[in-house]
């Protein structure tokens, strides 16, 4: 199915406006009054849930058949920890266990 230019610009402008909203109710929903203990536990503890359940859905296929189904996975893991807990920055956590893992994917165990 091919979309013409009028259907993109459309999805672009309710995509932006989707994410915009997202961002700005919890501006809007709670200005001048306080914000319940409820939401501030939320947002204390789901960001280490979704961490977590993203570290697991990426690391439960691998396989040990090989050297080459385990090690770049395990050694990028290990590489982006170690940078996050040396440095505490998110993007230099991402991008150094992005680049370590394709590196090791396409150039070392091939």
């Amino acid at each position: 199915m091919t979309l013409s230019v009028t259907q993109s610009i459309l999805i672009i402008v309710i995509c932006t406006l989707c994410t915009w909203l997202e961002r700005a109710l919890p501006f809007l929903i709670f200005r001048g009054r306080e914000v319940p203990e409820i939401v501030r536990y939320l947002g204390r503890v789901l960001p280490m849930a979704i961490m977590a359940t993203l570290v697991i859905y990426c690391l439960k296929g691998i396989s040990f058949a090989t050297m080459a189904g385990w090690a770049p996975m395990l050694i990028s893991s290990a590489l982006t920890a170690a940078l996050h807990l040396w440095k505490r920055s998110t993007m230099l956590s991402i991008f150094g266990g992005t680049i370590s893992y394709m590196v090791l994917v396409q150039m070392v165990f091939v």
